[in-house]
């Protein structure tokens, strides 16, 4: 299997082109003595930066960008949720935090341009945080969703994403990501698209951390 890369890159704009391979890592890490509050965290963040459900996936699938899906020891703490729409998607099953484990990394490796990877899901100081480190590591761009990615505790959230900011990642909404990668409204997918997003997103939880400030995760 070919290297991902063993240097930081150099550009800064790390602007998202479909054809470079961005990948969607959906993380999801469920706990079984309260998997009934995850499964509400996971369709909390379904609601906000996958809306409609599975509205992220759809635009995934329409752009053509490949998408992975890793699942925080399933055996024992339960399965994606179906309302994600990742009934037909390989779940490559998982006990480290990180998603970038040998299989998934082979699935990465066959990607010839690869060059982004983008992260949302469950928990953002967990599974988030691990695997976009371990990326940058590896030379990848790394944009990480903040209202489609969440934890149980805001504060944990809040740091979390502060955090991949200073380590490198670049933070982003999910409809900024979408609009960047579908880039032109003469673009003949992007009426499909228009209807994804044209109703504001629920609110994510993060506004209200910032009262009167602007959320720059500082």
């Amino acid at each position: 299997m070919p290297p991902l890369g063993i240097c930081r890159p150099k550009h800064e704009l790390a602007r998202l082109v479909p054809g470079a391979g961005p990948v969607y890592g959906c993380p999801d890490e469920n706990r079984a003595e309260r998997a009934r509050t995850i499964r509400q965290l996971q369709l909390q963040t379904l609601a906000t930066g996958w809306r409609p459900n599975p509205g992220g996936l759809m635009v995934a699938q329409l752009l053509e960008i490949p998408v992975v899906v890793t699942e925080q020891y399933p055996q024992g703490l339960g399965p994606t949720v179906p309302e994600l729409g990742a009934e037909g998607l390989r779940k490559f099953p998982k006990t480290c935090f990180s998603m970038l484990v040998p299989e998934v990394e082979e699935e990465l490796g066959a990607l010839p341009h690869l060059r982004s990877v983008l992260l949302c899901g469950i928990e953002t100081q967990a599974c988030i945080m691990s695997t976009a480190l371990d990326a940058l590591e590896r030379g990848l761009d790394v944009h990480v969703v903040a209202d489609a990615c969440s934890s149980r505790s805001q504060v944990d959230r809040l740091v979390a994403l502060s955090r991949l900011r200073q380590s490198g990642a670049f933070v982003t909404t999910s409809e900024g990501l979408i609009l960047q990668l579908v880039r032109d409204a003469a673009d003949p997918r992007f009426r499909q698209i228009q209807k994804l997003i044209k109703d504001p997103a629920p609110d994510s939880g993060l506004l209200s951390l910032f009262p009167g400030q602007s959320p720059g995760f500082s």
